[in-house]
């Protein structure tokens, strides 16, 4: 999955919650369907992202 379809997911859940929590009547159900959305987004993006850790023990095992 691409990078800018990630971002769109984030930024439509995003809006989909806030619109949820702005009316007096909160709708349930839209309300977890856009954190759900929003969720997506950002699991999708941070998957790609390299862990901290991996990187340090790469750099130990190259010292040793």
């Amino acid at each position: 999955m691409s990078r800018t379809l990630s971002y769109i997911f984030i930024v439509i859940g995003g809006i989909i919650a806030i619109y949820a929590q702005a009316g007096q009547q909160q709708n349930q159900l839209l309300l977890v369907s856009g954190i759900i959305v929003l969720m997506f987004g950002i699991y999708s993006v941070s998957r790609n992202i390299p862990s901290k850790n991996d990187s340090n023990e790469d750099q130990n095992d190259n010292q040793i």
